[in-house]
């Protein structure tokens, strides 16, 4: 897939009539990195699931976390294309390595009747598109419900979206995929998106969504020739505020049903439950001025929510203050801090906390 990647980029670099504006095409993108430093860790961090924050203490450089490069191609008045590549650097890992692939690559079908549009391809899931654009700093974080992996921010499927009313206050968004398009398909489950959105004013925005991940039956060494459903269902309400640009509020809350997936052993007996994932994030932005926006966010997550674990929730704050230079430009001091819940050993864990300045830029 990188290789493949790296010669469609090559292609389109080399080849200068795929850049003509007559033609309908268009090429733009956006880069976000930093200068990190990972001021507090446990010693325990790299045993600890489900964090946010990685890496060990002490660790500091510069990387790029996002680069997107993007080809837009209008057809006609009713087909367009896109083809997105996407690039990033994993630091921390055994060796730093940067990688290239394919994030977007699909064919738009507009009007396919009245106020709807059909789309097939790689292509964004309706899971937090309109919750990460009211959020408007995917540089500092991804949306609680991408960062935690709930839902994947790409699918390969097929779409239908569109308007409901003709002012366009309600809109809906359909979708019937893989489930993720990181991951070879090789069964037959797939996962169905629906998505409901209205904008009852300039200034509100609320969005339901809801998924069904179809998986295989799941089986259990305790429960010897017995199988059980273990398909997943992912509830989401996103309600946002914006006022004249100058301010921002949004709060989204999710719940995340996985049928089957908890097996509880007391002596001879054996009981299987569901595993619920539970997160709610509250964020914003405010701009004293042109050139400075102070940005803040508070997150929870709960990966085994009203159930018998214990120790594993997690609370995530981001706090920034980003210097606008250029409308395309920005320039973001920022603090990343994780809490963990007391595991059931009585053990305390310390929190993390890093620091970073964030470099934003795009180009068209």
């Amino acid at each position: 897939m990188k290789k493949i990647a790296l010669a469609i980029l090559l292609y389109l670099i080399i080849t200068p009539h795929h850049y003509s504006q007559e033609e309908g095409g268009k090429i733009s993108g956006y880069m976000f990195g930093d200068y990190f430093y990972n001021i507090q860790r446990d010693s325990t961090i790299d045993d600890l699931s489900f964090k946010a924050l990685t890496g060990r203490k002490d660790l500091q450089g510069f990387q790029f976390r996002r680069i997107y490069f993007t080809y837009d191609y209008t057809i006609s008045d009713q087909f367009s294309t896109r083809f997105r590549l996407e690039s990033q650097t994993m630091v921390g890992v055994s060796n730093t390595i940067f990688t290239a692939f394919i994030k977007d690559a699909y064919l738009k079908w507009k009007n396919i009747f009245e106020g709807s549009s059909l789309i097939f391809g790689i292509q964004p899931p309706p899971s937090f598109d309109v919750a990460e654009n009211h959020w408007a700093y995917r540089s500092l974080e991804r949306t609680i419900m991408d960062l935690r992996g709930i839902a994947s921010s790409r699918d390969f499927g097929v779409t239908l979206k569109g308007k409901i009313n003709s002012s366009g206050s309600i809109n809906y968004w359909l979708m019937y995929g893989n489930g993720s398009v990181f991951e070879s398909e090789g069964d037959k489950f797939k996962r169905a998106y629906a998505h409901i959105d209205l904008i009852p004013s300039e200034e509100i925005r609320i969005t339901v969504y809801g998924d069904y991940r179809f998986r295989p039956e799941k089986g259990f060494a305790s429960i010897p020739d017995e199988t059980f459903d273990n398909d997943a269902l992912t509830t989401d309400i996103f309600l946002g505020y914006k006022n004249n640009e100058n301010f921002s509020a949004g709060i989204e809350s999710f719940l995340q049903i996985n049928y089957n997936d908890v097996i509880n052993n007391v002596q001879t007996v054996s009981t299987v439950t569901n595993r619920n994932a539970a997160g709610i994030s509250l964020f914003g932005w405010y701009k004293f001025t042109d050139l400075l926006v102070g940005v803040g966010r508070y997150d929870y997550f709960d990966p085994n929510f009203s159930s018998d674990f214990e120790g594993d929730s997690r609370n995530y704050f981001i706090a920034g203050l980003s210097f606008v230079l250029h409308e395309k430009v920005s320039i973001t001091p920022n603090f990343l801090f994780e809490t963990y819940e007391t595991p059931a050993n009585g053990i305390s864990i310390d929190p993390s906390l890093t620091g970073r300045i964030t470099f934003y830029y795009e180009f068209l």
